[in-house]
């Protein structure tokens, strides 16, 4: 799940990224109105964060650009807790509204409800189904495809492409998937990452020497392409 945060205050999108990350989403940040706005309208966004009060183009104005184009849910920040500014952010699209200062807690919850929310409209398949190009999982029956041919993968090839395509284009170093997947962390071991990399490659990709999801991100780890 890729979410944007936007706010002219480094130190909180900072914090709000760092916390997210650790949630397992992909954040996207900007620091203006006309930078959500762009963003928003040349990437893949599951979810806005932003701030009312920005420089170049208010949280008011870029929600309601925003709106042009996509339906994406949008929380509103604000310092202020005046029920006008409420109903104005709701006028222009806000689908939620959060006064600062806020428990990050609630943050996360408000984001975890809009994105239920707004699950089946924008992503019609099935939540047990994974689905990206000619590679498919069913998590239920812990099967996967390939191009609708059912591949047989073992357990830890099956946890680890089901992790990578849970959190499209978020990069993971071997460390981090080693302790995710096998549930320790020895650098002696870093080499089972590659392993199974490349046997999801053999097994998953139309041409494992140049894949088309399952990729590299040299010197730092591996990502699933959405």
């Amino acid at each position: 799940m890729n979410i944007l945060v936007v706010d002219d205050e480094d130190l909180l999108v900072k914090g709000i990224k760092f916390n997210l990350e650790n949630e397992g989403y992909t954040v996207l940040t900007g620091s203006d109105g006309l930078q959500a706005v762009e963003i928003a309208s040349s990437q893949h966004v599951d979810l806005i964060v932003l701030d009312l009060m920005m420089p170049r183009l208010d949280g008011l104005g870029a929600c309601r650009k925003i709106r042009e184009f996509s339906d994406v849910p949008i929380i509103m920040l604000t310092a202020k807790a005046d029920d006008m500014d409420k109903l104005m952010g709701f006028e222009h699209g806000a689908d939620d509204y959060i006064t600062k200062p806020f428990n990050i807690l609630e943050l996360k919850a408000r984001i975890r409800a809009l994105l239920r929310r707004s699950a089946p409209a924008r992503r019609p398949e099935p939540e047990n189904r994974l689905e990206c190009g000619h590679i498919a999982l069913d998590r239920d029956a812990r099967n996967a495809y390939n191009g609708g041919t059912l591949v047989d993968l073992t357990a830890k090839e099956f946890d680890l492409i089901e992790l990578l395509m849970r959190n499209p284009n978020r990069v993971y170093s071997r460390e981090t998937l080693l302790n995710s997947i096998w549930g320790y962390d020895i650098s002696s071991d870093i080499r089972t990452v590659d392993v199974h990399i490349r046997r999801l490659r053999e097994k998953l990709e139309k041409n494992p020497a140049e894949p088309e999801y399952i990729l590299t991100k040299w010197g730092v780890g591996y990502y699933f392409k959405y």
